[in-house]
């Protein structure tokens, strides 16, 4: 399979003569424990997840299609490999690329991978490391199951405030994260565009444009209640006479009741078929209504624009350091470009290894299926000849 992958690549790489790769690993070269570095995070304390390479339950070429797997459950896994050489993206599209298969249809854990400035210490590669940039799905329940898109700048890591869901069943994903020199930001997930738009807007990296005008303040008599109390309305005269609670008419005093050890015996209460509650006057529409006041706004004077929130002085070394709770979750084809139209080829071709897996898996669970059905079948016929 990825034999045909490559031959789409390479036309591709023929037409698009001046893109630069930073990164490019599928595994389909051996020696990957001499290109990727597994962390000492977490060995000492028996936390540290073991990796192997593998291809998974459901694949058509078990050496082609494997990639970097965890393979231990509740466990933090780190590990990352230096770029062939350091780079900036100044003036450049960064594209970044992998794929993700959670074929153990993963319920808690991480997806993504991070790409850390040039020197960044490999041997201890962990959570507290700086990075410049995190992407990839991330997973824990049904309410969280969005694609991380995270940039360092300005010393803090600046979430994306509009989130894309992640693909969460047990097949290949491919997820690409692009910065553009021109302050723009897209997501793809498959080679389909996902959502696109300015950094300035979508991270909170930069102070607003614009901020309350401290000189303002909203008028004492602005009314902004669009409803009011109803001045005709008037309570009825016997409303407050009838009680929340009734004495129960189906209870008894018990039988044996001493009334001169118990004391008075009194029927429990039980609530009031007949009570209204608490009387409030209708509500209408309010004349005096002004509608929401608007706090006036001024340019603010902290604000400057940046033409370089994109851009990262230096990347080094591309890594993952994620915690799951159910391991399995397969990491390949990972790329590192500013050939956008390359990345997106290799993506759209891995939809043959996803469409090959889905069959795989199909027959796989027609077969189990099958054989339930013929083992139920089994011990009803068994049962009946025990009768």
């Amino acid at each position: 399979m990825k034999a045909v992958i490559g031959l789409v690549v390479l036309a591709s790489l023929c037409a698009a003569t001046l893109a630069t790769v930073w990164f490019d690993d599928d595994f389909s070269k051996d020696g990957w424990e001499q290109r990727w570095v597994v962390s000492s995070w977490k060995k000492a304390d028996g936390t540290a997840g073991t990796w192997d390479l593998d291809a998974g339950t459901y694949a058509t070429d078990r050496v082609a299609e494997r990639g970097l797997h965890t393979t231990q459950d509740a466990r933090f896994y780190s590990i990352s490999s230096k770029l062939p050489k350091a780079f900036s993206n100044k003036d450049k599209t960064l594209v970044v690329q992998f794929s993700v298969k959670h074929q153990q249809n993963i319920d808690c854990g991480g997806g993504y991978l991070k790409l850390l400035p040039e020197g960044s210490d490999q041997v201890n590669f962990n959570g507290d490391n700086a990075y410049n940039i995190m992407f990839g799905p991330d997973i824990c329940g049904a309410g969280h199951r969005i694609v991380h898109f995270i940039l360092n700048k300005r010393g803090e890591n600046r979430l994306i405030k509009r989130n894309v869901n992640a693909e969460n069943d047990e097949f290949t994903h491919t997820y690409t994260g692009v910065l553009k020199a021109d302050n723009t930001y897209e997501i793809y997930i498959d080679g389909e565009k996902k959502q696109d738009g300015a950094i300035e807007d979508d991270w909170t990296i930069l102070p607003p444009k614009e901020i309350n005008d401290p000189a303002q303040s909203k008028p004492s008599d602005w009314v902004d209640d669009p409803m009011m109390d109803d001045p005709t309305d008037v309570k009825p005269a016997d409303w407050d006479s009838i009680p929340a609670e009734v004495a129960d008419p189906e209870a008894k005093k018990p039988d044996d009741w001493d009334s001169d050890l118990d004391g008075e015996w009194e029927a429990p209460k039980i609530p009031n078929p007949e009570y209204k509650g608490v009387w409030r006057a209708k509500r209408i529409n309010n004349p005096a209504y002004k509608g929401v006041w608007q706090h006036p706004q001024i340019p603010n004077p902290d604000y400057k624009a940046d033409k370089t929130l994109y851009q990262f002085d230096s990347h080094g070394v591309l890594g993952i350091e994620i915690w799951q709770v159910k391991a399995g979750t397969i990491f390949d084809n990972f790329l590192v470009t500013d050939d956008l139209d390359l990345a997106l080829t290799k993506a759209k071709a891995l939809t043959k290894v996803r469409d090959a897996e889905k069959e795989l898996k199909r027959v796989a669970d027609e077969k189990t299926a099958a054989a339930t059905a013929e083992a139920s079948k089994s011990a009803e016929n068994a049962e009946k000849e025990d009768l």
